[in-house]
């Protein structure tokens, strides 16, 4: 079984930067795609981030590319998710887990082994 545990939110204003990190037990975690998400209070989840097994290959969604960047260290076992230029709508519980699938995706129902979550909020 694996186990992700989320950290690294906190409360930043506009413009600030957050480091997330995403720490995976068991030796499984390097042979699958990560995935970002996040949960605005009384929204659905949405896409972030994801990267490849290898972390070579990386998707972002819209809203946050070229402010975001995901990153992981397979010796660690852990994705990091750095977060520059915050905005108060990138306020939000953010989660990582593990892809189901080889390509990467962005659905929620294509991720398992959810984290714990870390809050983030960005005042203006």
């Amino acid at each position: 079984q694996v186990q992700l545990v989320d950290s690294g939110g906190g409360s930043v204003q506009a413009g600030g930067s957050l480091r997330l990190s995403c720490v995976a037990s068991g030796r499984i975690f390097s042979y699958y795609n990560v995935g970002w998400f996040r949960q605005a209070p009384g929204k659905e989840r949405d896409f972030v981030a994801a990267a490849s097994a290898s972390g070579v290959s990386t998707i972002y969604s819209d809203s946050v590319k070229g402010r975001f960047t995901i990153s992981r260290d397979n010796a660690k076992n852990t994705v990091y998710l750095q977060m520059n230029s915050l905005k108060p709508e990138d306020t939000a519980v953010y989660s990582c887990a593990l892809g189901l699938y080889s390509d990467l995706r962005t659905q929620v129902r294509d991720y398992a082994y959810w984290g714990q979550g870390t809050q983030v909020t960005v005042s203006s």
